[in-house]
């Protein structure tokens, strides 16, 4: 009798299990899904996705898949139904206007930090809200009034640093210049007394954020939501310490204060905190990632390089004081300058790509695409691979670096400034050489295995 149960219950079992293998790799749509598979059940084609490759190479995941199912495809990642669009025309077309059944979605950790609010992945007037807000700390007025200066300052003295040590990791230095200055503008945080550890525990974070979300000691997302947790209390008791003794510093938490005063306002004490540490988090990664980059082109690329110098010792000719601060007029002056930036930036965007969830049905056509026909389903993960182009304008089919339509990235122009301050004094005032690593490796972000270990001295 117990034998007879065992075996019926071992054939439900294997029938269940039949089932939900059958109904995973073949999901219901009411119309027609791309071509594509679903992989193993819950994991999907995640482990896949993380394989490695080279800087300058097509991700293996995209190129096989490219090739079978051709530009988009269906598949699972992060433990997410996902539609993959490689094509840039639908990509464009779909996200250079709001669009309402398209929202925000972040994998992992990330969607930790933003929490169940989403103040950040907001649509229509909460999306405009946040980006006035965002525009009064970083856009080109305050960047030319306030940020600029303390840039200045404490790029020139990052340099000096590095210069009186002879050699440096860029990979893990540069961020503690982008961390100095806009820390302190932001939250008025003193990375001279850093006994919060702000900055060490916010890179924690980042080394995990894209990564398979097991949060099991020993992984890396378990190690990402630690950084997390500890960067995040640091950014509530500074909230906390700010809000209690009503001292005014003049910084962009004072704003928030202020703007949380009003009748109107979207925000609450969980949506500011979580804001000034989504603004820091997008400082610090995109611009260090960028700033390593670049040196590591330059090393590589004399040519550029000399052009590169000629370009900024013709600026220094124009000065009355060839030792005054940088401009930003001088800034805007810089046309090869913001060609090596949008280059930079095009190889070596921190995402694989932009990610949108389907709140309703969504039916891929019109005009020439190639695409009519397919449908999208709701709860969906809509992913547009970022391409590879020729286009170097910004929110471009081929350029989407910062983003693309609406939804182009606020803080675009600060990362863009930070390099080329950088670049400026690098390139004036230091000589350099590469002495160990450089090699970077995509799984499926830019990661530095050796790091980029330089010599430097001034000139």
């Amino acid at each position: 009798m117990l034998v007879e149960i065992g075996l019926c219950l071992v054939a439900l079992l294997v029938v269940f299990i039949s089932y939900f293998v059958h109904a995973w790799s073949n999901p219901k749509s009411n119309g027609k899904l791309p071509p594509g598979s679903m992989g193993l059940p819950i994991i999907g084609e995640t482990l896949h996705f993380f394989s490695s490759h080279s800087l300058y190479e097509v991700s293996p995941f995209f190129k096989k898949r490219m090739n079978r199912y051709g530009p988009m495809f269906k598949t699972s990642l992060f433990a997410q139904k996902m539609v993959v669009s490689t094509d840039p025309d639908i990509n464009y077309k779909l996200f250079q206007q709001e669009n309402q059944n398209l929202l925000f979605w972040f994998s992992g950790s990330f969607t930790k930090m933003i929490g169940e609010e989403k103040l950040l992945a907001g649509h229509g007037s909460i999306h405009k809200y946040v980006k006035n807000l965002l525009l009064h700390f970083v856009g080109a007025e305050n960047l030319k009034a306030k940020l600029l200066p303390e840039m200045d300052i404490a790029t020139q003295r990052r340099l000096q640093i590095w210069a009186r040590h002879g050699s440096v990791d860029v990979k893990d230095d540069c961020g503690q210049m982008i961390f100095e200055s806009f820390a302190k503008r932001l939250i008025s945080y003193d990375t001279a007394n850093d006994t919060m550890k702000l900055g060490a525990n916010l890179k924690a974070f980042m080394d995990g954020l894209i990564s398979f979300p097991l949060n099991i000691p020993g992984t890396a997302f378990h190690a990402s939501m630690q950084g997390h947790k500890r960067s995040m209390k640091a950014m509530q008791d500074i909230y906390n310490e700010r809000k209690a003794s009503k001292v005014s510093k003049n910084d962009f938490l004072d704003h928030l204060l202020e703007e949380m005063k009003k009748e109107n306002t979207f925000l609450d004490e969980s949506n500011a905190v979580k804001l000034l540490y989504g603004i820091l988090f997008a400082a610090f990664e995109a611009t260090s990632q960028a700033i390593t980059l670049v040196t590591k082109f330059l090393c590589e690329q004399p040519d550029v390089l000399a052009e590169l110098t000629k370009e900024h010792e013709e600026l220094l000719k124009r000065r009355v004081d060839e030792n005054s601060p940088f401009t930003w007029e001088e800034y805007k002056s810089l046309t090869f300058t913001h060609m090596v930036i949008n280059e930079t930036i095009r190889l070596g965007n921190i995402a694989p790509g932009i990610f949108r969830k389907v709140v309703k049905d969504l039916e891929i056509n019109g005009g020439r695409l190639t695409f009519a026909g397919y449908t999208i389903p709701a709860g969906w993960i809509f992913m547009a691979a970022l391409p590879v182009g020729k286009e170097l304008n910004s929110g471009s089919k081929n350029f989407m670096g910062f983003g693309i339509g609406v939804r182009l990235c606020v803080g675009a122009e600060y990362a863009k400034l930070q390099v080329a301050l950088y670049l400026h004094y690098l390139i004036t005032k230091y000589r350099w050489s590469l002495i160990k690593g450089g090699d970077v490796v995509k799984k499926p972000v830019n990661m530095f295995p050796n790091g980029l270990h330089i010599k430097i001295a001034e000139k």
